[in-house]
């Protein structure tokens, strides 16, 4: 009997010990469903940024840098051709034909802006300095923004984006880490994931040994501290309005002013923050805003040839005289 009451009182004790941990691990339960079941953001469809330059500055704070030279207005061309006009003395957009950057931008090194002071002055005197567009080399982050067509492809696991030129391609692995140690690569080690409505991508190991290595269209210089946080969002015209006004007054539309096409669609915005200690004061931010774009991706391809795309001639090589065989 003494045996029977001691059994009985166990199991009331442990039955009672055991309501709350199954009350806690339903909750648990419920918790990771509901993480589970948030909704990821769509990105299907293929963006496009027909501007050149390519960063919006942002509103305040520290931004890129920007082209002393500028254009007086928009005049659409192509992306291998030019608006034709001649330098405005009285503000505009960017001078696709004059690449001078703002080598006084506090956010550059002493050494880092004497590089961009020194391409400005080849620019400025019609020499068309190498970078990796027109040396048909990879481009590699963040120069990849040239690219102006985008599409992603999202899976649990990884994100692929397709660029619109020479079959360039990067890949973020998803809920990941970066290795150690880590070898740099073109587009450096890109890992992802989702913070509610956005994509933050987070990039660090992109080589800078190679030729043509550089941030942008100017010659603005990174090393290996080289580090770039991007957010992407699907956002409303009223939320990015803002941001394509800045891009209307800072960069060239080649194609023209895809934006005001679509004044109540979606556009994909893309929040880019810049850090390499050895390049740069302080970190710096600009956004990308793309529209929709009707088009599929068109392949591209950059093939190695005499002719000048950006001089409409053929580079003076040496030849010879008569065959040498």
């Amino acid at each position: 009997m003494y045996l029977q009451r001691n059994l009985v009182l166990l199991v009331a004790v442990v039955t009672a010990a055991a309501i709350p941990a199954a009350g806690q691990t339903a909750s648990h339960a419920a918790d990771s469903e509901a993480e589970t079941a948030a909704p990821i953001p769509d990105f299907a469809g293929v963006w496009t940024h027909p501007a050149f330059p390519w960063f919006e500055p942002p509103a305040s704070g520290p931004g890129p840098i920007t082209n002393l030279s500028r254009w007086a207005e928009q005049i659409p061309s192509g992306p291998a051709g030019s608006a034709a006009l001649p330098p405005s003395d009285h503000g505009g957009i960017s001078d696709y034909d004059q690449l001078v950057g703002d080598y006084k931008n506090p956010i550059l090194q002493p050494w880092a802006a004497a590089v961009v002071k020194q391409y400005g002055e080849l620019s400025l005197a019609g020499i068309t300095y190498g970078n990796p567009s027109n040396q048909c080399w990879p481009f590699g982050l963040p120069f990849i923004y040239k690219q102006a067509t985008v599409q992603l492809l999202q899976q649990p696991d990884k994100i692929t984006m397709l660029y619109s030129g020479d079959h360039e391609v990067r890949r973020v692995r998803l809920n990941s880490r970066h290795p150690s140690p880590l070898k740099p690569s073109w587009y450096g080690d890109s890992i992802g994931h989702y913070e509610g409505d956005t994509l933050v991508i987070d990039t660090v190991g992109v080589r800078n040994d190679a030729p043509y290595r550089m941030l942008d269209l100017f010659g603005t210089p990174f090393t290996e501290n080289l580090h770039i946080v991007e957010r992407y969002r699907i956002r409303d015209y009223e939320e990015v309005k803002d941001a394509i006004e800045r891009n209307r007054k800072e960069n060239w539309f080649f194609v023209g002013d895809v934006w005001a096409q679509h004044p109540s669609g979606k556009f994909m915005q893309v929040h880019v923050t810049i850090e390499d200690a050895g390049v740069f004061t302080t970190p710096w931010t600009a956004t990308l805003t793309y529209a929709p774009s009707p088009d599929l991706l068109q392949e591209g391809a950059c093939a190695e040839n005499p002719r000048e795309y950006y001089n409409n001639k053929d580079t003076d090589l040496p030849k010879a005289g008569k065959p040498d065989f």
